[in-house]
């Protein structure tokens, strides 16, 4: 069976590690399981490591006007540019959450960093407020990885444009913000919310249970899969599960989704007895969530204890603005 037939939907192009709540995980497509962190949470100083559409006139993020750089840095930053990946594919349409990830196939010095940025040119159809910053990605080294999101989400119809550096057009990016979608898990009430386009309805859901609670905070959908095999013997948990779940979507690096479990049939709304994941009972549920969201729609996490990283996965709303333009070389 091919990837297409199980319907994975494997948009991110970030080097981030795709899991389920499992450090193995896969789509049983006939592929090879992809490595990755289960759901199990780490330590809490490692989690504090952090169609064709008319073009958005690209403008430089807000900064000094730099120096020109010499010859030796000019041809580091031509070196650096030439292992860069953006996350978002040109003509796509994303959620209102969804971050410009872009990362290097080396870390960044910090002497670095400023010049980097001002290669980097974001423009937008809106007028929009944004920042990069220099995120501490889970899965890899201090450097590598730099964000820019707006300061409060994307406005639904917004052209992007994203070029990094003169002479590069491979890296250009032109997308489109969707339909706003907003999903917001209460642990308490063992309740989802979902706001689209205006309306409201709530979900009954289950969450993780008391010692491996789902993680709090902001998080935003990278991609989704059809079904996910999912391994607790990878993750720390034994042999408590091990097997395919069915419309998951992703939510971090280290393993959360939001996913169809038969456990929710009984326990949704009622009682969190996952292993961090949030479940949805097998009546349709799952699968209606499922086929509305898109990368980039956001789900927030309310209830619960500790907080999602930046880094793990994209986290970067659970910084608040002034933390976020911290993180810029250019501030």
């Amino acid at each position: 069976m091919s990837a297409a037939t199980v319907g994975a939907t494997a948009v991110c192009v970030l080097t981030l590690t795709l899991a389920g709540c499992s450090a193995q995980a896969s789509t049983g497509a006939g592929t090879a399981e992809r490595p990755g962190a289960g759901d199990r949470k780490p330590p809490a100083a490692a989690n504090q490591a952090r169609g064709a559409r008319p073009e958005a006139d690209p403008t430089p993020s807000t900064a000094p006007e730099p120096a020109e750089p010499g010859d030796a840095l000019k041809d580091t930053l031509k070196d650096t540019l030439k292992g860069v990946r953006i996350n978002i594919a040109d003509r796509q349409t994303v959620g209102v959450g969804m971050p410009i990830s872009v990362t290097f196939a080396r870390p960044v010095p910090a002497a670095e960093r400023a010049a980097v940025e001002r290669l980097l040119t974001v423009g937008t159809t809106t007028g929009v407020t944004g920042s990069w910053s220099w995120v501490k990605d889970r899965n890899l080294l201090d450097g590598p990885r730099v964000d820019y999101r707006p300061r409060d989400f994307w406005k639904p119809g917004t052209e992007v444009t994203v070029r990094a550096g003169s002479g590069r057009p491979d890296l250009d990016r032109h997308f489109t913000v969707g339909r706003s979608l907003i999903a917001t898990v209460d642990v308490r009430t063992h309740t989802m919310t979902v706001e689209k386009d205006g309306t409201t309805r709530r979900v009954p859901i289950t969450a993780g249970a008391p010692g491996m609670d789902t993680w709090n905070g902001t998080m935003v959908v990278s991609d989704k899969q059809r079904r996910v095999l999912m391994d607790s013997r990878t993750v720390g948990y034994g042999d408590a599960y091990k097997g395919y779940y069915a419309y998951a979507v992703h939510l971090t690096t280290s393993g959360t989704y939001l996913h169809q479990n038969p456990k929710a049939d009984t326990y949704a709304g009622r009682r969190n007895v996952t292993h961090g994941c949030v479940g949805l009972a097998t009546d349709g549920t799952a699968r209606r969530f499922y086929e509305e969201v898109i990368p980039g729609d956001v789900v927030r996490v309310t209830g619960s204890t500790d907080t999602v990283a930046a880094g793990n996965g994209y986290g970067d709303w659970n910084l608040n603005w002034d933390e976020w333009r911290a993180g810029s070389a250019l501030r």
